[in-house]
């Protein structure tokens, strides 16, 4: 019997870590999973909606460390963590993504000797500026194993020295819980509430740092979506931080001037991935959303200079434009003409299938065997 402490972070990791869990779950006779919630991105209401939606039990331990600088947030976790494997005592600890719970969580077992399991490992995006970026370098080389979700980011492992039989190619886990969820998520009343049910529209997200910290970059990105909600609604779930910002450069007032900009509260799991499936375009500067839409099909603009998921932009789906205003209203308008028959066709990618979790599970099990 295998005992495995699944790591969730943030939001994202609970996308990532639910098909993991009901997985294991599947092979009880293997299998003992724990999901540990650090409590980096800690909001009551919405953890408990992606639990619900996601069909995850609440996490077996709670660390609840909150928000505070890279370092001390990242000394913070290890601190917290540590008492968790030592008293556990698991086979493998499994951490997912690119945030500080993922490295703080891995530096923690690998000096415990309890081996590691990075699930999506190998994304690059060449930008040391980004502490993710940082996160996902060194998590790679020191974890005993690397589950990567294409072929490029095979390459990036080797190319930085990690043995072969550390990479294990396995497929986009966030694929499992679209799949699994998108034609409960389509009964969704959020199109409705929201007033786009009969309409196009386009999504929004919008909350790294370096978008919405300073007001010279935020109110460009507002001067294109302006020009684009000429076109359609632009519909926007705003992130916590994301609206302390607004708040705090004074923005308020320009953002109330775009009529078709609509600001909503963040949404849960199934609701938001009932929002943006039926989209006509979507805008964002996160990275499984670039993922996402590229599995169904959907003109995604990344708002960022580059991307630690070039896969996504090699198809067709994605592009990459920035910050400046022109280059975003020319790729959207450009997009939204092309996408006037309802999407562009859903690209086929090897292993983009649902079951990444099943290969994942498969391959702990033969390495522990």
């Amino acid at each position: 019997m295998l005992k495995i402490v699944n790591v969730v972070g943030a939001r994202p990791n609970f996308v990532k870590v639910a098909p993991l869990v009901e997985a294991m779950k599947r092979r009880e006779r293997e299998f003992t999973p724990l999901v540990v919630h650090t409590g980096q991105h800690y909001d009551p209401m919405m953890s408990y909606a992606f639990l619900r939606d996601l069909d995850l039990p609440q996490p077996d331990v709670c660390l609840e460390v909150g928000s505070a600088s890279q370092a001390a947030q990242t000394a913070a976790i290890m601190q917290k963590f540590e008492p968790v494997v030592l008293s556990e005592k698991p086979d493998w600890v499994v951490v997912v993504g690119d945030v500080n719970s993922t490295l703080a969580c891995a530096l923690v077992a690998v000096k415990l000797g309890v081996k590691v399991a990075h699930v999506e490992a190998g994304l690059r995006s060449r930008d040391r500026t980004m502490p993710e970026e940082i996160n996902r370098l060194l998590t790679d080389q020191i974890a005993d194993l690397l589950f990567t979700p294409s072929k490029d980011a095979d390459e990036n492992l080797r190319e930085e020295g990690i043995p072969e039989e550390r990479i294990r190619l396995v497929g986009n886990i966030m694929i499992d819980s679209l799949f699994k969820h998108l034609e409960l998520a389509k009964s969704s009343k959020i199109k409705e509430e929201v007033g786009v049910a009969n309409t196009r529209y386009a999504v929004l997200t919008l909350h790294r740092p370096a978008n919405v910290d300073e007001r010279e970059t935020f109110s460009a990105i507002l001067e294109a979506l302006a020009e684009i909600a000429r076109c359609l609604p632009i519909i926007f779930p705003v992130h916590p931080r994301t609206r302390k910002t607004i708040e705090e450069l004074g923005l308020g007032k320009r953002i109330e001037s775009i009529s078709g900009l609509r600001l909503i509260e963040p949404l849960g799991y199934l609701d938001f991935l009932g929002l943006f499936s039926a989209a006509k375009l979507v805008l964002t500067d996160s990275g499984g959303l670039q993922e996402e839409t590229t599995a169904l099909g959907i003109p995604c603009l990344t708002l960022r200079e580059n991307t630690e998921r070039p896969i996504t932009v090699e198809l067709g789906t994605n592009i990459v434009v920035g910050t400046d205003p022109q280059r975003i209203t020319s790729a959207a308008l450009a997009a939204l003409e092309g996408s006037a028959a309802g999407g562009i066709p859903r690209p086929l990618l090897p292993l983009w299938d649902g079951h990444s979790a099943e290969r994942i599970v498969e391959e702990l099990a033969k390495t522990s065997g």
